[in-house]
């Protein structure tokens, strides 16, 4: 199946048409896929909890709060992959820790100052981290393929004037930033592959978008 061409971020984003099929088969279709990916990859999340446990001394899990669908805002999970030295009495004793984490770099290059165990670059590197997300889409809140989901921060400064727009979706645990370049990207094409997903998404372009992220994940390319 073809990849789409990069070429539009530099284009205008046509006009919103009628988006793909969203019925409730199709939802539903989506959480049975990834309730059986998760039990797929519970053998590899599990000892990558434990792991990070150790080697923090730290919640495994954390929550970063996300604007969602319909502007709400959602915690979505991620194995933890930035930890600093932390005083005994600090370190949280439960297995999630809730953060609001409300700065995100404007552009990321190269391997993240804050990812300092070499464990976490190589999840990171392979989107291990966004495994647990898998559970938002058994929940309904976030679907397998979308835009990615925002903080608040990150909509204001660089989707203005899109915002509404934008979260008329679920955000998606992958989607054409993923897939086009991640990292390597500037918001402004962020926002502009964003958009071309919103307003011309196809099942075609669905289906695409899964099948390259297999391959991205197993690259492990412009992942930091």
């Amino acid at each position: 199946m073809g990849a789409p061409s990069l070429s539009f971020i530099t284009e205008a984003v046509p006009a919103r048409q009628a988006p793909a099929d969203s019925s409730r088969i199709l939802l539903w279709s989506e959480r049975l896929i990834a309730a059986a990916a998760l039990v797929a990859v519970a053998p590899i999340l599990t000892p990558v909890l434990i792991a990070v446990r150790l080697l923090s001394g730290r919640s495994p899990l954390v929550a970063h709060r996300r604007v969602g669908q319909y502007g709400r805002p959602i915690w979505v999970w991620k194995v933890r992959t930035m930890w600093g030295s932390r005083p005994a009495e600090e370190r949280a004793a439960a297995w999630l820790e809730y953060l609001d984490d409300p700065h995100i770099p404007l552009v990321k290059r190269g391997r993240d100052p804050r990812v300092t165990s070499g464990f976490a670059a190589l999840c990171r590197r392979h989107s291990i981290d966004e495994l647990p997300q898998l559970i938002h889409v058994i929940h309904g809140s976030m679907r397998l393929a979308g835009p990615r989901p925002m903080t608040q921060e990150e909509l204001d400064q660089h989707y203005a004037g899109a915002i509404d727009e934008l979260v008329r979706v679920p955000p998606g645990l992958t989607g054409l930033w993923q897939v086009m370049g991640r990292n390597r990207l500037s918001y402004a094409q962020r926002k502009r592959l964003d958009l071309f997903f919103v307003r011309r998404c196809t099942h075609s372009l669905y289906l695409s978008i899964l099948a390259r992220t297999v391959l991205e994940v197993v690259r492990g390319r412009d992942a930091s």
